[in-house]
Order: C-alpha cells, then structure tokens, then sequence
C-alpha cells in the first residue's frame, strides 16, 4: 500500500461522508479531548506549525523557524465549539492553539482576519 492508499485508508476512518470528524480529537501528550466528534470539517489547506513545545518557549522562540508545513486540518468556525484549548498571544495576525490542559502545541492556528477559522493539525493531536 502506498502512502496514497494509506492516506485514504485513514482518512476514511476519520472523516464521515458528510466531511465531519467522526471520533473525538485528543491531546497527543495528555488525552484531554479538544473537540467532540461531528463538530469540526476536514480540509485541507498548507499551514506552517512551529515544533511542539510548551507555551512560554512558544511564544519567546527566536526565529520561529522550526516547524512544520501540515496540509491536513480539523476546521471549526466557533471557538466556542472546543472542549478544550487555548490560545497563545499574538504572533503577528496569527494565535496558535494548544492543549488548555497541558499547553503543548502549536496543534492549530487562528487568523485574526478571518474570525470563523480555527484549524487543528489532524498530525498533532490522537482521535479515540
């Protein structure tokens, strides 16, 4: 099997027909659950990520260079559709998620431009 076929393989356990997630999406590090399941949309879009970490490195990184461009997102356009997370400050238009519980991340990014927009990194968190 191909890196395709795993790909779709995945998705589709992850992903209803109707776009939706469809079990409940989980901290990587703590197992607090972020969002319930049917509550955010698949979609696919190039987002730059700095590497996991804790929050106060996250926000005092030097040069914010380490990270990684993920293209595979859970998208929600309330932030009050989240069980928990949390926001870092401002990183120029950009806040990026984390675990409220444990603050690891980033495991998303929120545009302060586009107010309905909250996108968590299906590589960045575990589904159950």
């Amino acid at each position: 099997m191909d890196q395709k076929e795993s790909d779709a393989v995945e998705r589709s356990e992850l992903v209803s027909e109707d776009g939706k997630n469809i079990k409940s999406v989980l901290c990587q590090r703590c197992g607090s659950k972020v969002l319930c399941p049917g509550m955010a949309a698949f979609a696919e879009k190039e987002l730059f990520l700095p590497s996991m970490r804790k929050k106060t490195s996250l926000t005092s990184s030097s040069d914010g260079s380490e990270g990684d461009t993920l293209s595979h997102h859970w998208l929600v356009d309330d932030m009050y559709v989240f069980e928990n997370v949390g926001f870092t400050h401002d990183v120029g238009r950009i806040k990026y998620l984390i675990c409220a519980d444990c603050e690891i991340g980033p495991i998303g990014w929120h545009c302060l431009d586009d107010k309905k927009s909250f996108y968590v990194a299906v590589e960045r968190v575990k589904h159950a």
